[in-house]
């Protein structure tokens, strides 16, 4: 049975028992900005420069311009054919079945491990307020955890028109941040601002003390997985597809808008906290953006980074719940997960895959009991969810080859085409595979690619199940 012919068979006769287009441009845009730009940068980004010093810029530019390419895949494959509610369907239809269920499930283990990571992520935010000598105990970090979900869950319970809107403020607000800050950066370079521990702030700062290549070509290398995990999101637009307004003009806009931000945020933030705190001065359990006003003597503009900070990975973490609902509405409907997962509510939103969603991101506070270090639970959910989200934007790829190949005609029509085409297709791949590949440059990083495999084995075994069934 063809794509188009499992869509009719499974087309419901009631309306509101499909998704809603009430996603507008500013909604698109801002949804995969707010994924994107969260805890990989804000967070992450304290152990990227201790890793790779201000070689980082050069890093976030180079990802930045893979991810604008595998974005106009994606657009032009979503454009080609608006049936398609996911990649988990072009997947499904380009490739074949068992691709659709790889791709569907590992994006949603993805996404379920990002938030887990955003939970340790909030803890350590939170521990901004508490004494130095103090932190919270296994049983606090569980509850906070719980807190966080249970919260974002409602939140998305509600129409999505509302978490769009929602969703859009929280961006807002991250945005007005970080330009806030490569404003008064930029003013403490210029006026040669020096903090009270004697740092003068300085563009020279940012070579100064040792180069741009301070670690060498291995340091430059293990840059790279931290890094990567700060794009993870972008791809939302490809999630939330079948929601949007008038996709032929929003999807363009917001697939040309989203990767261009993204480096411009990343590379003029970075290069503003590495120019007023030298980069080795920087603490890789801790995040830059909250230790540049504290280090300039201003705690008061901390705490409200702080809360700003412990905001934008709230929404990091309401994106990925939004995505991981959809992903299994998406599988369901293709016959690919439980049928109950693909019932919509009143309100058009998959309640029964959003609510077990939730309950496995909980899984997170139980993972705190046992790594109870932040950094430590942070860098082992990261690396495990690059690794599957890298594979999954590795089959996008593969998915416009093959669309290129079977669908050539609807290419030619194409008002959306994706520069370079198939030849840049194989060079996005070739690069994704070299970030899996770097992982084992770090002890901590290889032992996440060592058991990644499990996934594949756990992945076939239900498989198998369903085929059987």
């Amino acid at each position: 049975m063809s794509f188009n012919e499992l869509n009719e068979v499974n087309a419901p006769d009631d309306a509101h028992h499909e998704l809603q287009r009430n996603l507008s441009n500013r909604h698109l845009q801002l949804i995969a900005i707010g994924g994107a730009i969260g805890t990989g940068l804000f967070m992450g980004s304290g152990k990227t420069i201790s890793l790779a010093g201000p070689s980082i810029l050069l890093i976030y530019f180079i990802i930045g311009i893979m991810v604008f390419f595998l974005m106009r895949a994606l657009g032009e494959l979503l454009l080609s054919n608006l049936q398609y509610k996911s990649f988990v369907d072009m997947s499904y239809d380009l490739i074949g079945p068992k691709a659709g269920f790889y791709v569907g499930w590992t994006y949603w283990v993805g996404w379920v491990l990002t938030g887990m990571a955003d939970l340790t992520a909030v803890i350590n935010y939170l521990s901004f307020w508490l004494p130095p000598d103090m932190q919270f105990t296994p049983g606090g970090q569980a509850l906070i955890s719980a807190g966080c979900v249970l919260f974002l869950m409602l939140l998305n319970l509600m129409t999505v028109r509302l978490f769009g809107e929602t969703e859009f403020w929280f961006a807002i607000v991250k945005i007005i941040a970080i330009i806030a800050l490569i404003f008064a950066g930029a003013y403490m370079i210029f006026t040669h601002y020096q903090s009270p521990n004697g740092d003068v702030a300085a563009l020279s700062n940012i070579w100064s003390h040792g180069g741009i290549f301070p670690k060498g070509f291995e340091g430059f290398l293990a840059g790279f997985q931290i890094a990567i995990f700060a794009f993870i999101g972008v791809e939302l637009v490809g999630t939330s597809a079948a929601e949007a307004k008038d996709p032929h003009i929003n999807l363009p806009k917001a697939v040309n808008a989203i990767p261009v931000r993204v480096i411009l945020f990343y590379v003029l933030s970075l290069t503003v906290v590495m120019s007023v705190i030298p980069w080795n001065h920087v603490v890789p359990n801790k995040s830059p953006f909250v230790e540049l006003f504290l280090m300039a003597g201003i705690p008061t503009a901390a705490v409200i980074m702080n809360l700003v900070v412990l905001s934008s990975v709230m929404s990091s973490m309401n994106s990925g719940i939004f995505s991981t609902s959809r992903m299994l509405y998406g599988l369901a409907k293709d016959d690919q997960a439980p049928k109950k997962l693909g019932k919509l509510s009143k309100s058009a939103v998959p309640a029964n895959g959003l609510m077990f969603s939730c309950a496995c991101i909980m899984g997170g506070a139980v993972l705190q009991f046992f790594v109870p270090d932040t950094i430590t639970a942070f860098t082992l959910a990261t690396t495990l969810s690059v690794i599957l989200f890298v594979s999954v934007w590795i089959i996008i790829m593969v998915n416009y080859i093959q669309y290129r190949k079977q669908r050539p005609e609807l290419h030619e029509k194409s008002t959306f085409k994706m520069p370079g085409g198939v030849f840049m297709s194989y060079v996005v791949i070739a690069f994704f595979i070299f970030t899996i590949g770097i992982l084992v440059l770090e002890p901590d990083t290889r032992q996440s690619l060592l058991i990644s495999p499990l996934w594949l084995l756990i992945l076939g075994i239900g498989y198998m199940f369903k085929k059987k069934k």
